[in-house]
């Protein structure tokens, strides 16, 4: 399993990630709401353990993005106070269960593999990188939760991107996939496509990367 601990105290974030460590649990340390949804963005984690008030983003923003960006990954929330009116904004922002502080370590433990065991498989075939949502079936295309329209060469070019996140895709292997066997194209056709195609995902938590000499790379921004 791999945890990523998300609080503003760093004694609580300490104590978290050694004692899940010595479970066999890796972590991801963040001390911010930015750099806590980036991480759960970048589509690593099995669960988040997310205090309510933190700099920049609160828990509940951080849960509420992720939710609209259609990430469904395991949220554990903490909170100083635990108000019921707090227990329930949490809730209904889309975290799975919540813990008072202070808390026992053993107990986070536990309701972290609960949380876990309850998420349910994903059976459709949706592509996720950052948030990016692409269903190549239904030729739909979400940005940061909201749906927007693609062209069929954009949408082809951005399947093959997202199909191989992270790793370098060649400029013939585009081509093949977004042209077929149409060799009436100018020779910009792609760059163009590309330089369309960013402007598109923009503030989708991605950037496509040009690799000199070999094509492009989608990466997740951070």
């Amino acid at each position: 399993m791999h945890v990523v601990v998300v609080d503003d105290e760093e004694r609580i974030v300490t104590l978290l990630t050694r004692y899940l460590a010595e479970r066999g649990i890796t972590t991801t340390a963040c001390h911010d709401g930015p750099s806590g949804l980036a991480a759960a963005r970048r589509g690593d984690a099995d669960a988040m353990v997310l205090d309510l008030m933190l700099p920049g983003l609160s828990g509940l923003e951080v849960c509420r993005t992720l939710r609209a960006e259609g990430n469904d990954l395991p949220v554990l929330l903490l909170t100083a106070r635990g108000t019921l009116d707090e227990r329930v904004a949490g809730l209904g922002e889309g975290a799975d269960d919540y813990l008072v502080k202070p808390f026992a370590l053993e107990e986070v433990h536990a309701r972290l593999q609960a949380i876990t065991r309850r998420r349910a498989p994903r059976e459709d075939d949706h592509l996720r990188v950052g948030a990016l949502v692409l269903d190549p079936d239904g030729h739909r295309l979400w940005v940061a939760g909201t749906e927007t329209e693609v062209p069929r060469r954009e949408f082809a070019m951005l399947r093959t991107l997202m199909e191989s996140p992270g790793r370098a895709v060649s400029r013939d292997r585009l081509f093949d996939e977004v042209w077929d066997d149409d060799t009436d194209i100018s020779s910009n056709a792609l760059d163009v496509t590309v330089s369309r195609l960013r402007q598109r995902v923009e503030g989708g938590g991605v950037e496509i990367r040009t690799v000199r000499g070999v094509g492009y790379r989608l990466e997740t921004t951070r």
